[in-house]
């Protein structure tokens, strides 16, 4: 450093001149970069924490969060009151539907409190199948023209690649498919223990099934789950 410069350093007052010290050793020291703050996209959505959950007091706050967003977002967790708790709060079918518009959906839920669960919404992921519970709550969705470009545009691909007519339905309602019936008629032990499963186990099955595009896959894949359920062994 010459001379003119470390006199120009000098007269700095002391306050100044030691942040800029303290800042080039938090440069040189850090190891990552600084902690995100609460309104960063990494605080929101970057370790799909419950602590950084949001409160919508109705349907509109929700659709405008998701209006400024619903592009930059990689997702984030509402926090939905329960039935009968006398909270202001977006409900959960309310909330399912605004995310459709959006080209956005539901996963994962987690309880949270006595008054409160979250919920996580995320953009849809290319190539995603579709239930039968959102192909409908679409169609009405289009009926009362609430449908954005972004839920437009990812219901369009769906229709256009064929995943629209294949939507499987819910857990609740889910049959067995007359190929993997006849298979399991064919082992006793597989569709006892098929039968003996549980809704949410028999439905890990039922959904694969329904998913697969190709019918040699399919026929092998049927195969492959009837040996592993004759051995008492669930997906």
């Amino acid at each position: 450093m010459d001379r003119k410069a470390r006199n120009t350093r000098n007269m700095l007052p002391d306050k100044e001149r030691g942040g800029r010290i303290a800042s080039r050793r938090g440069q040189s020291g850090s190891k990552g970069p600084p902690p995100p703050s609460a309104e960063s996209p990494e605080y929101i959505t970057g370790s799909g924490s419950q602590d950084s959950s949001k409160l919508f007091d109705d349907q509109k706050a929700w659709e405008t969060w998701l209006e400024i967003h619903h592009g930059e977002e990689e997702g984030v967790w509402l926090k939905i009151a329960k039935i009968g708790a006398k909270i202001p709060s977006v409900t959960y079918n309310e909330a399912v539907d605004v995310a459709l518009c959006f080209g956005w959906i539901d996963g994962q839920r987690r309880a949270h409190d006595e008054e409160y669960f979250t919920q996580r919404f995320t953009p849809r992921r290319k190539h995603s199948m579709w239930s039968q519970r959102n192909v409908d709550k679409v169609a009405e969705l289009i009926k009362a023209e609430r449908m954005r470009g972004p839920g437009q545009a990812v219901v369009d691909a769906a229709m256009a690649d064929g995943r629209w007519t294949r939507a499987y339905s819910s857990s609740t309602v889910a049959k067995v498919p007359l190929d993997f019936q006849q298979a399991l008629e064919g082992d006793e032990k597989a569709r006892n223990f098929f039968d003996a499963l549980n809704k949410t186990k028999r439905f890990a099955f039922l959904w694969r099934v329904a998913t697969i595009k190709k019918p040699e896959t399919r026929q092998r894949k049927i195969r492959e789950y009837v040996g592993m359920l004759s051995e008492h062994r669930t997906l």
